[in-house]
């Protein structure tokens, strides 16, 4: 008796053939896929052992212990309690931590031109700017002496100002004593050296700027409605303005 029909050998053949290219597909894809694992095996170290992105630091309110410490190189220029004894340079003393602070970071990035200043705030950190901030803002600016025959005009400016001419009131920003507005980052002014408020007032007539931003466009902007006679008396005038619990130099 005889079990091989006449279709027996094709189907034999053709079962043959497809689990011999079955096993051949999977051997193939077995190797094709020893290195993709091999790849990934080696990444996943790579990727453990990479270093995770430094975080960034908080920066915290202004510390002036520490700040003291800081302002060691300041005093050179600006006097160890930031009241400066070389009219070229500014008192910080009584000016407000954001403020510094701000103009720290202008001189940083270089939007504020000052050759030394660059230099000094290059190394700085936030966190140093807001200590050396906090130190400056605790201590009092010593009043100075303004001329006699240059207050009337100076005191006009500062607290009405000249409509007719487009120059605001000193006071509507800096505050009806000159103490400034933290807040809004206005400075200071009472009791600043005369010799640095005309540079300053000056510089901004002619043109500079410190920074592309509207708050830097505003003094700019008013300085270039000032007459040279104009700054003389505001700068002697806010020299000499003072508190009513400060006392003023003694007149040389």
């Amino acid at each position: 008796m005889s079990f091989r029909s006449a279709g027996f050998r094709p189907a034999v053949l053709g079962s043959a053939v497809a689990l011999v290219f079955a096993l051949t597909s999977g051997a193939l894809l077995a190797q094709d896929a020893q290195p993709a694992a091999a790849a990934t095996a080696a990444a996943a170290p790579a990727a453990a052992a990479a270093p995770a992105p430094a975080a960034s630091v908080a920066v915290k309110p202004g510390d002036a212990t520490a700040g003291q410490a800081k302002a060691a190189v300041c005093g050179a220029c600006h006097g160890m309690d930031g009241n400066s004894a070389d009219a070229q340079y500014p008192k910080l003393a009584g000016q407000s931590e954001q403020y510094i602070v701000r103009q720290l970071t202008s001189f940083k990035a270089g939007k504020r031109q000052n050759p030394i200043m660059m230099g000094m705030a290059a190394p700085l950190s936030e966190q140093d700017m807001h200590d050396l901030g906090a130190y400056f803002a605790s201590k009092t600016a010593l009043p100075g002496v303004a001329d006699q025959a240059l207050v009337e005009h100076g005191q006009t400016l500062f607290r009405q100002g000249d409509a007719t001419r487009g120059i605001p009131a000193c006071m509507a920003c800096h505050s009806i004593d000159g103490r400034g507005n933290p807040g809004a980052m206005y400075p200071q002014l009472a009791s600043q050296h005369a010799q640095y408020l005309q540079a300053t007032l000056k510089a901004w007539h002619d043109g500079t700027t410190w920074g592309d931003d509207a708050h830097a466009q505003v003094m700019p902007a008013i300085a270039k409605q000032l007459s040279a006679d104009d700054i003389a008396a505001l700068a002697s005038y806010i020299e000499g303005l003072h508190s009513a619990d400060s006392q003023p130099a003694s007149a040389p």
